[in-house]
């Protein structure tokens, strides 16, 4: 499998580090990650966002994991804030699961279902 960043001419550079679009080409597989919160394997829900963020990074690593792929193989993600405060703190915590790797993103203030809910993120991988 190889992705690559796609760069357009004549719109905006990214913001942040993430690509604006990511090509994957000989990709066998594709893996469709559901919304994923910060909950605990006992699904306790950790206390704070910096808690639920890296719950949300460490289930979406297992899941990763459970299909044979890592972080590596991620090439788009939604991530859902209940506060827009967060953004900064999220995003720093999301570069230290997927380093340099980049991938195609979207970050959104919303609702979430349960109100106890700070971050919600369902992804795409190919393989």
């Amino acid at each position: 499998m190889l992705t690559k960043a796609i760069r357009p001419p004549g719109i905006y550079p990214p913001i942040g580090p993430y690509a604006q679009a990511i090509e994957a080409t000989g990709t066998a597989r594709l893996l469709f990650i559901s919304g994923t919160m910060g909950l605990a394997p006992d699904s306790s829900l950790p206390s704070g966002f910096e808690a639920q963020a890296h719950r949300v990074w460490t289930n979406i690593g297992a899941t990763l994991a459970a299909a044979g792929m890592d972080f590596t193989n991620l090439a788009q993600l939604t991530i859902w804030l209940a506060r827009r405060d967060d953004w900064r703190l999220g995003a720093e915590i999301r570069q230290q699961y997927l380093g340099d790797h980049q991938v195609a993103m979207s970050v959104v203030q919303a609702g979430l279902v349960h109100p106890d809910w700070l971050i919600e993120v369902d992804a795409i991988a190919v393989a």
